[in-house]
């Protein structure tokens, strides 16, 4: 299925180079299709936003012809890294200038990204350690990142099946998200452990981690993608249910790191817990 043959995605916003960026990308060995992520997939973006490209390839991917491609498109050598290189969630990719505007691309291994999206259908869900993500990268933004995406270029039409796919939240992992945040409640504790030694460095981990799973799981419990951490916090707080000044409390928390923020953090996740308990 050609990008002009997709009557359900908007291309039409896109910029020429873009557009043609992406049919070029798909006729790279292994590359499989190309889509566009971000807050340029979701409407939200500035014009100085960057473009986030995610590049679905299956088998070996031919880094070589990327690069090649890469370079006549920012018009000076560009390193592309090749899956693995930036760890075993972030496959890789390139950062690209492009007309003086940053060009991400994203390496996916389509295959793994399917395997996930069974598990996530199941209630299985990982979390891995990855560099840019420290709060951990939790495997349903695979499936995440195809159902928000702007799939720009798909021959096979592997990736717009996909995407289809992932438009239902599934109840599975709705609950299996909302289980997780018994963690907080566990990280807390051993964050008012910590205070009493003066060790910040620990009971500041403890409550950043605390607040991701709850951010998780308040998105889950209604059904939408929390891709990581970046804005995580202002749009679990925006969500239905969630208790009343959310982010401020949390914010306090982090800042204060004594006794009584303890007690918050301990009074906040009890009040989500709540919220969660009534899927």
């Amino acid at each position: 299925m050609s990008t002009t043959e997709q009557p359900n995605e908007l291309v039409s916003d896109l910029n020429d180079v873009i557009a043609e960026m992406a049919a070029r990308l798909v006729e790279v060995p292994g590359v499989r299709a190309v889509a566009l992520g971000g807050s340029r997939a979701r409407g939200t973006h500035t014009p100085e936003s960057d473009w986030d490209l995610g590049l679905y390839y299956r088998g070996e991917v031919d880094t070589a012809a990327l690069a090649a491609l890469a370079e006549e498109f920012a018009g000076k050598p560009v390193e592309v890294n090749g899956p693995g290189s930036w760890g075993s969630w972030v496959n890789g990719g390139a950062w690209l200038f492009v007309d003086g505007v940053q060009v991400d691309w994203l390496l996916r291994d389509l295959d793994r990204v399917e395997r996930v999206w069974a598990d996530c259908r199941e209630g299985r869900i990982e979390v891995g350690t990855q560099a840019g993500h420290p709060l951990g990268f939790w495997s349903p933004a695979y499936p995440g990142e195809v159902a928000l995406c702007r799939v720009l270029a798909d021959p096979s039409g592997e990736l717009t099946a996909l995407r289809t796919a992932t438009e239902e939240y599934p109840r599975a992992l709705r609950r299996a998200l909302a289980d997780a945040a018994w963690e907080a409640d566990f990280l807390v504790d051993m964050a008012r452990k910590s205070a009493k030694r003066g060790d910040a460095l620990h009971v500041s981990l403890c409550l950043s981690r605390a607040y991701g799973v709850l951010a998780q799981s308040l998105h889950a419990h209604h059904g939408t993608w929390c891709l990581n951490e970046k804005g995580a916090l202002p749009a679990a707080a925006a969500l239905p249910d969630t208790p009343r000044d959310f982010a401020d409390r949390v914010a306090s928390t982090l800042r204060a790191l004594d006794a009584a923020a303890l007690d918050d953090a301990s009074r906040l996740v009890a009040e989500v817990r709540a919220v969660l308990k009534e899927a």
